[in-house]
Parts: C-alpha cells; structure tokens; sequence
C-alpha cells in the first residue's frame, strides 16, 4: 500500500513558533474497544529521520507492525506508555480517561515535554500542557506515529496476555474489539473483569444488562457515546 512518509513539519513549526525543544508526540489506542485498558505513548523522536515504512499504526501488517516497534523502541529518543483501566473509564468517561492515561505517560518520561503533538482534531490533554492537536497526525507526523505503533503493538501484547485465562473472547486477535468471536462469548459468558461495564454492548445482552454501570452526569454534562458500540457491526 502506497502512502505518503510522516515528516518533521508539524515539529519544527513548533519550535520556531514557541521555542519548544522536547516535543512529544501522543497517540492511544483501545478508545473503541470493549474490555481491556486505553493506552496511550508518548514519544520524543527529535529531528532524526525516521526508520523506513513507519506510518500510522492500522496501516501496517501485524508482523511489519511488530518489526517497526522493536526498531522504533530502539530509535526514539524516549518513550512512555499510560494505562487507564476498564474501572476507570466507566467512572470517568473516555475523555477523562484518555486524559489520566496520558497524563500517566507524560510523567512517565524522563524529561518533561514543552510542547505535544497530539493526533486528532481535540485536545483532550489541556492546561498545563502546550498542545498541538493533528488531524490524522499518526500519518503525518513522525512522533505521533511512532507513539502509534508502539502503543498498539504494547496494549495488543496486554490483550493477548489477559486473553490466556479468557480464551473464548479471543483476545488475542481482536484485542477487546468488537468481533464475531467476541460477541458470542459475551452472550454466553457474559464480560469478563476486563470489560468496560458502562458500554452500550451490554444493551443488547439481557441475561447480563443487570451488570452494566451507568454514571451519575450530576454536572449536567452529557456521556460520552463514542466507541460505545452495541452488535450491530
């Protein structure tokens, strides 16, 4: 698959526009699943040029995938990686747990960024951060993608992982996604500890809707519905 190579633009326009040397680049994966953590990288790369055929992470093979975390490990400057739990996300909504894992990640580093570079189109991260967000910047920018790859191949070897004692769900190849397998399992076995308990999935399980959490919006906001996904898929 032909795609155009993440460059250093986005990167070097912030450090010519704010001073900023530590620049991270953030990306999560897991916000659409249904059981397992939201994970999210940090990573600072610098101005170095990036390993060939790095990209976005869903872009590559699982096996190119793999291959490309290992260098990438290697090749960056630092990186580090931040967890928000299925409890977590149902008594925070996604956007706060998006927020905490990453927040978890960042004071993970060695060195305090100045500046991120966030991939997407919100800023879920805020004050005290200078933050950067780039629509499709898994594909665009050199340190957002190589948080990518590296936050998907970590949190899929998590699922795998929390998979042995829960075969039946196959996390392994879905990765707490919604999936054929998955759903079965649900039905018959109703979610496991590692399942979100507030998404909409269980809508759809009678014999296991006596389970699912429904937080208390008592500031008047509104939930968070994205990812939620029932079966129809």
């Amino acid at each position: 698959m032909a795609y155009e190579a993440p460059t250093h633009r986005v990167e070097r326009s912030l450090r010519a526009t704010t001073g900023a040397k530590v620049i991270a680049g953030v990306d999560e994966v897991g916000r659409g699943a249904w059981a397992g953590p939201v994970t999210v990288c940090a990573a600072v790369t610098g101005l170095r040029r990036p390993p060939e055929g790095l990209t976005d992470s869903k872009l590559l093979t699982i096996k190119r995938r793999t291959e490309m975390a290992e260098e990438l490990t290697k090749w960056v400057t630092s990186y580090a990686l931040g967890h928000a739990s299925p409890e977590e996300i149902d008594d925070l909504g996604m956007t706060a747990a998006l927020r905490l894992a990453a927040m978890r990640a960042l004071d993970a580093l060695p060195v305090r960024p100045e500046a991120i570079i966030l991939d997407g189109k919100h800023d879920y991260l805020g004050t005290p951060w200078r933050v950067r967000p780039v629509i499709k910047g898994d594909q665009s920018c050199v340190a957002v993608a190589a948080a990518s790859v590296i936050a998907k191949v970590e949190r899929d070897k998590l699922m795998a992982e929390l998979g042995i004692e829960h075969a039946d769900f196959g996390f392994a190849t879905n990765a707490g996604y919604p999936s054929p397998v998955h759903k079965a399992a649900l039905e018959l076995r109703g979610p496991t500890p590692y399942h979100r308990l507030s998404w909409a999935y269980l809508d759809a399980l009678p014999q296991w809707r006596h389970l699912k959490k429904v937080r208390n919006w008592a500031d008047g906001s509104v939930p968070e519905i994205e990812g939620q996904l029932g079966f129809d898929f």
